[in-house]
């Protein structure tokens, strides 16, 4: 299974850089973590909305759209499952605003789309026997950085009570791992630089090096 970190794909040079990743993997479908910003995929993949998105095909995916909802489009984790080669995988889709987060995705307008809400939160935390979940926020003690602190504790609420055997992170451009409980949580590199694969039966997640990133 093919897993990919931000992609930024609105700009050319990223997205010939992701399609590279999907030639490379060899795969049949593929996990992504956000800021993903082009929908027109050469095989099924499930992702998170990042905070940099189309945001209408964000909110017509959310609806159930068919237009985009075949088996070529992607599928976007919202706090819902998907079943993937017999792992459940999972998602948060959005970023974190504290002035947002108590409202209704109803009341989100234009850009402010991209936040999750509590609902958001409430609905991934109801949902049972994770494997894999994706998260487009880091939780706490994952990245380190001096000039602020890093990290969402409704992430790490949900990797707490959820306990999945792995968690994917995008947002950060930046690949590192750490344990949460039972869960092995790991920021994913972004795709101009890296593209993983992912071993459904065991979880084994290896990194390699995009082909274009060097070209």
């Amino acid at each position: 299974m093919l897993v990919l970190g931000d992609a930024h794909a609105d700009d050319p040079a990223n997205r010939r850089a992701l399609l590279h990743a999907y030639d490379a993997a060899e795969e049949s479908c593929a996990l992504q973590a956000g800021d993903l910003m082009y929908y027109d995929l050469p095989y099924r993949t499930y992702f998170v909305a990042g905070n940099n998105e189309d945001f209408d095909v964000i909110d017509a995916l959310r609806r159930g759209d068919r237009s985009l909802t075949d088996e070529d489009r992607p599928q976007l984790l919202a706090s819902t499952v998907a079943e993937i080669e017999g792992l459940r995988a999972a998602g948060l889709s959005g970023n974190y605003a504290p002035t947002r987060y108590g409202k209704s995705r109803d009341e989100l307008r234009g850009d402010r789309r991209r936040h999750f809400t509590n609902e958001d939160v409430e609905r991934a935390l109801r949902l049972t026997d994770i494997d894999v979940f994706l998260a487009h926020e880091a939780p706490h003690g994952l990245i380190s950085n001096a000039d602020y602190e890093v990290g969402n504790r409704y992430v790490d609420t949900i990797i707490e009570e959820l306990s999945p055997a792995l968690c994917l992170v995008g947002h950060h451009h930046h690949h590192a791992e750490s344990t949460i409980g039972e869960t092995r949580v790991v920021s994913l590199a972004p795709v101009w630089e890296s593209y993983y694969r992912l071993d459904p039966a065991t979880l084994s997640l290896v990194r390699y090096e995009t082909p274009t990133a060097s070209a």
